[in-house]
């Protein structure tokens, strides 16, 4: 293989990827940017490509590459000032998507890597999902990732060129930001916690668990035209993931044993039904597709990945 091609690479999962296909020293590394600030290892080519939309021009970054590692794509936006999120999500994460993916194969790369999302499967319930289960995306995210994917089902399928698509839950890590950034800030100040009494199952994936799943895709002859959930294989409840971090930061767990309807309750009073419903609701993935047919296994366990990540966010915070 001589090069590939990485979009996202300044952002959580990208960042990542690119320091560790650095450092495998396999094939060259190219950046797709959208701006030329930002700082990427020396060892990285950058390309300016601009916004993911449904005309950006990729033929530059294209060149020489055999495979791409699509991982750029409109995320959840705390404060949505778009009057249509559906539309502004399809033109980015599908339109942009499928825009790249055509010009990749007519550039003769060989692979299209697509990282998706869990919440094409749903939103959570009894049972862990596998890849084999119908689609049930429930959010303007999870259609346009969908709809994502079937498009590039559709490339595939006239070009030859192959597409592994990625559908990974909650990532966690060194730098992860948002509502589990939240979580590590409030066991590091030792704030009482009303999640004493949840027992829940969710699946979440450690960063170095993912990127370790992105690179075996990458080149892997199994995994061409494969869909994969991917997952740390131990699911926990939302206090004992509590209990679990508290321990990786040296801090008590201050948890307050509230029962799941009283909780729910008062989230909707104060407007916080969803982020209730994530807590408290279940939501797990099968990873055995994975370990059988690409033979992989699991780099980091769900403890190591909790400690890097706690350990990270102490040395930041000091």
């Amino acid at each position: 293989m001589r090069g590939g091609l990485v979009t996202g690479t300044t952002g959580f999962v990208g960042t990542a990827l690119v320091a560790r296909l650095v450092d495998e020293g396999r094939f060259f590394v190219r950046a797709a940017v959208r701006r030329e600030s930002g700082e990427l290892p020396a060892a990285v080519e950058r390309v300016v490509v601009g916004d993911l939309t449904p005309d950006a021009d990729w033929e530059p970054a294209l060149a020489g590459v055999d495979a791409v590692v699509h991982l750029a794509a409109r995320v959840h936006v705390m404060r949505e000032a778009t009057a249509d999120p559906l539309a502004e999500f399809r033109r980015v994460n599908v339109g942009g998507t499928l825009n790249l993916a055509r010009q990749a194969a007519a550039a003769g790369v060989r692979r299209f890597v697509f990282l998706s999302s869990v919440k094409v499967n749903g939103e959570g319930g009894s049972a862990a999902y596998r890849e084999t289960d119908p689609p049930a995306p429930q959010d303007a995210y999870g259609i346009s990732k969908h709809e994502a994917e079937l498009g590039l089902h559709e490339i595939a399928a006239e070009t030859g060129i192959e597409v592994v698509i990625i559908r990974p839950p909650l990532v966690y890590g060194p730098g992860v930001k948002a509502n589990f950034h939240a979580l590590l800030r409030a066991v590091a100040r030792g704030m009482p916690l009303p999640l004493g009494a949840i027992h829940n199952r969710r699946s979440l994936v450690a960063l170095d668990n993912l990127v370790d799943l992105i690179v075996t895709c990458i080149d892997h002859p199994a995994a061409a035209n494969q869909t994969f959930l991917v997952s740390d294989g131990e699911d926990l409840s939302t206090t004992e993931l509590i209990r679990r971090l508290a321990r990786a930061m040296g801090r008590p767990a201050r948890l307050i044993p509230v029962p799941t309807v009283a909780l729910m309750a008062g989230a909707t009073l104060l407007g916080k039904r969803e982020m209730a419903a994530r807590l408290c609701g279940s939501l797990q993935v099968d990873i055995t597709k994975a370990r059988k047919v690409l033979g992989w296994t699991l780099p980091v366990s769900v403890d190591e990945g909790l400690r890097r990540t706690a350990e990270h966010y102490l040395q930041q915070r000091q």
